[in-house]
């Protein structure tokens, strides 16, 4: 069962003391929410130094609630950090320890102190109940006075609180003095034996299970609550259950990198290294990372797991050569839907047009293929004779979350395209009205059957992807036609590449004047 101590914090690898800081006292601690004290990467060090750490933030904010005690002339309550007599003795005896491991560390000549006979068989009277008040205050006042600096304990003076509080101390005390004989022959591994340190030491805070699947669904509803992360649940989904079928842990804390390695190991036995690597370890990533930033998880195990991928020989340009977009566009231009007498087999009217359509218009505009099947009647506008497309995300998914104007080519005009979506009922262009629910992005389901159908034809050359190679194409051809950069990024929606490129504007006209530089393809 997964635990975790109280005020321990693990921040990808590194431990740390942590308190919350009261909004009160915020403005006597350089209105900090938190302190924290670095207790290093080893974990049973962490531990062992925990307590005298969050005593040292405690006595922090006493210093800080008297600041705010004599500004406002109020005096705050005494306990504000209560502890019962056995959490005091716990953090002592962790104290007495971390205490110990500063002087064998400052030099060889501490191991050579003896322990006072004396004071330990004080110690043991004290455990007994021998020792009056005054004998108990003389053994062990100077250490139940530091926890009621620190606001642990508010008993007074000669009550059975304070008795049981100073007794804890005794119990304390003397489990650390045995762990210091211990530690002199050279053996560390000692554990405190009396009930009330080994109780208190093991209570700690039972954390809940943080499910894989909750995770993903709560990443989605942040990202979808800004508009993005359609695509990526889709994709991602059954990526996240992979994971949890294949480690057979669904509690994300319970993960580890071993889990995630051995995940990763099985996955390119399968598939490509550089799937796995951009696709399978980038999901896992993502959710786990956000995990962490809000606090659900304390570290990221699949952080550190790498793939290494070798880079893919380049045998040819990315997008299409003129002939090659010649040969794609004379093949779309010319395509007619297949006759069917059956409606449920019968090709529908929208992906038999972005057929003829979108490979030509993606040619002349360099747009997403996407960006084009989910264009609207009312996408395509004409104002002061300029004819263009609006690429809006109110249509659909528009990488970089803005609108832009995109005009359109005289080839794609003379071709009767205009005329085409003229003759178009509103709304989409490429697919019917959607009924109920979408399970899936139909814009994306048009692209994907435009890019089977013209695989399917070979008419695709090896090494160009058949929606994407016109932007590349696009690109090429532009700085051939002599278009500058700037505006042909404009045209694409791509980011300006130099903080300088952000000033000004690439109007409709400056667009227009580019487009019809570019030559009309012979077809």
């Amino acid at each position: 069962m997964a635990r975790q101590p109280r005020y321990l914090l693990n921040r990808e690898g590194r431990y740390f003391a942590r308190l919350v800081i009261p909004k009160d006292l915020r403005p006597y601690l350089e209105n900090r929410t938190e302190l924290r004290e670095a207790l290093g990467p080893d974990r049973r060090l962490a531990l062992i130094r925990l307590h005298s750490a969050v005593a040292n933030l405690q006595h922090k904010l006493h210093l800080a609630e008297r600041r705010a005690e004599q500004e406002s002339g109020i005096r705050a309550a005494p306990g504000r950090y209560p502890l019962t007599p056995e959490q005091i003795a716990a953090r002592n005896y962790q104290e007495r320890l971390s205490l110990d491991d500063y002087f064998r560390r400052s030099g060889a000549g501490w191991p050579a102190v003896g322990i006072n006979d004396i004071y330990v068989s004080d110690l043991r009277a004290g455990i007994a109940g021998k020792l009056n008040d005054q004998a108990l205050l003389e053994l062990i006042g100077g250490r139940l006075e530091r926890y009621r600096q620190l606001g642990n304990t508010i008993a007074e003076f000669g009550t059975d609180e304070w008795r049981d509080v100073a007794r804890a101390l005794c119990i304390s005390e003397l489990e650390a003095l045995a762990r210091v004989a211990e530690r002199d022959e050279g053996d560390y591994s000692g554990e405190p034996a009396h009930p009330v340190i080994r109780r208190s030491m093991s209570v700690e805070e039972e954390l809940p299970p943080v499910p894989m699947e909750q995770l993903f669904n709560r990443y989605m509803a942040e990202l979808k609550a800004n508009g993005k992360g359609a695509g990526a649940e889709k994709r991602w989904r059954p990526i996240i259950e992979d994971l949890v079928k294949f480690t057979k842990i669904s509690d994300a804390k319970k993960l580890t990198k071993k889990h995630i390695v051995e995940w990763k190991d099985a996955k390119i036995t399968t598939l490509a290294p550089r799937t796995v690597r951009d696709v399978y370890l980038t999901a896992v990533n993502a959710v786990l990372n956000w995990a962490v930033s809000n606090d659900l998880l304390e570290t990221n195990p699949a952080r550190d797991v790498k793939l290494k991928v070798a880079l893919k020989p380049v045998t040819r340009p990315k997008g299409f050569t003129r002939e090659e977009a010649v040969a794609v566009l004379k093949f779309s231009l010319a395509y007619e839907a297949p006759k069917s007498d059956n409606p449920q087999t019968r090709e529908k009217p929208g992906t038999s047009a972005a057929k003829k359509w979108a490979p030509l218009i993606c040619a002349l505009t360099g747009s997403r293929i996407s960006e084009i099947t989910q264009l609207r009647k009312e996408d395509v506008r004409e104002d002061n004779g300029v004819a263009y497309i609006r690429i809006t995300p109110d249509a659909g998914k528009v990488k970089n979350r803005q609108y832009r104007d995109v005009p359109l080519h005289p080839q794609i005009i003379e071709k009767g395209f205009l005329k085409f979506v003229q003759n178009s009922p509103g709304g989409a262009l490429f697919y019917p009205p959607m009924e109920g629910k979408r399970t899936a992005d139909p814009a994306q389901t048009v692209s994907g059957r435009i890019s089977n159908w013209l695989q399917k034809n070979h008419v695709i050359p090896d090494g160009v992807s058949p929606n994407h190679g016109w932007r590349h194409a696009f690109k090429t051809f532009g700085l051939e036609a002599g278009i500058d950069g700037r505006v042909l990024d404009a045209i694409q929606g791509h980011a300006p590449r130099t903080a300088g490129e952000n000033y000004g504007d690439v109007t409709i006209s400056a667009k227009k004047i580019a487009i019809d530089k570019l030559p009309s393809f012979a077809v």
